[in-house]
């Protein structure tokens, strides 16, 4: 396996692919044909966001135990929305939260990258179209979700797709520990054995909808113990064998003081 990070190196957006703790400039294009060029020293890298996706198409009520803490039914299909692309940060980035719009939780998520482009994917052949798993943060304005009856306002925040540290290259989603803290705290713990929709089942239900792109991302739903974040917090979500997404949480005031 081995994990992808775009990082800015000599003022430049870079890839760089690490293996066992020793990084390797990228050569090439991860959506392509790419090779390890000279290994690089990792202490003081800023690590971006790993990808630009044209959309992030997100999954409700994916796990068994989050629908039962929402109080609805297991979905017989998958329930999809989409999150814009202004949405994504990367590591270390803040969450702006609107102090008008209420209650605004994390969500722990498993996603997923597309490496090829996907239209009309067989189950049995979705992961020739993957290039690897990411951690998700799919931050979510709950009040205004619960007001409008629908996910569009409540999710499409610019700051709130939180997406990192890296592409998992190699890595089996299959059973993998999901994990949300909220300023070290536990607060979301599951794997994703317990999704009702599988990777391959997803993409073949999305991709008979819609074309998903090379960098595209299909996150796959969060776990129970979903909670609010304030400004002042610090929300990481871990995923085995991805690593750990951290961001801040500040208020849209606090937000403009810091671009002054």
């Amino acid at each position: 396996m081995v994990r992808l990070y775009r990082i800015e190196h000599g003022g430049m957006p870079l890839y760089a692919a690490e293996r066992a703790g020793t990084w390797r400039l990228v050569d090439g294009d991860i959506f392509g044909k790419f090779r390890e060029g000279p290994e690089i020293a990792s202490e003081g890298l800023r690590v971006l966001a790993p990808v630009s996706p044209s959309k992030i198409v997100c999954i409700g009520l994916n796990y068994k135990d989050h629908a039962a803490e929402q109080k609805k039914p297991l979905p017989e299909e998958p329930v999809l929305f989409i999150k814009p692309s202004t949405s994504v940060i990367g590591p270390g980035e803040p969450i702006v939260v609107p102090g008008w719009a209420g209650r605004v939780d994390h969500e722990a998520e498993l996603g997923v990258v597309i490496g090829r482009t996907a239209k009309h994917v067989r189950a049995n052949r979705a992961y020739e179209h993957i290039l690897g798993l990411i951690s998700v943060n799919d931050v979510t304005a709950r009040d205004l979700q619960r007001k409008d009856g629908q996910y569009t306002r409540a999710k499409g925040f610019d700051t709130f797709a939180p997406i990192g540290p890296c592409i998992a290259v190699g890595l089996d989603g299959h059973d993998l520990q999901v994990r949300g803290y909220v300023n070290g705290d536990l607060r979301q713990d599951s794997r994703t054995r317990e999704l009702v929709f599988t990777i391959p089942d997803l993409l073949e239900y999305i991709s008979s909808i819609m074309t998903l792109l090379p960098g595209d991302i299909i996150s796959t739903g969060t776990p129970s113990g979903i909670g609010p974040i304030r400004p002042g917090d610090q929300v990481t979500i871990h995923v085995e064998g991805v690593g750990a997404l951290t961001n801040p949480v500040v208020g849209d005031a606090q937000q403009s003081d810091q671009q002054q």
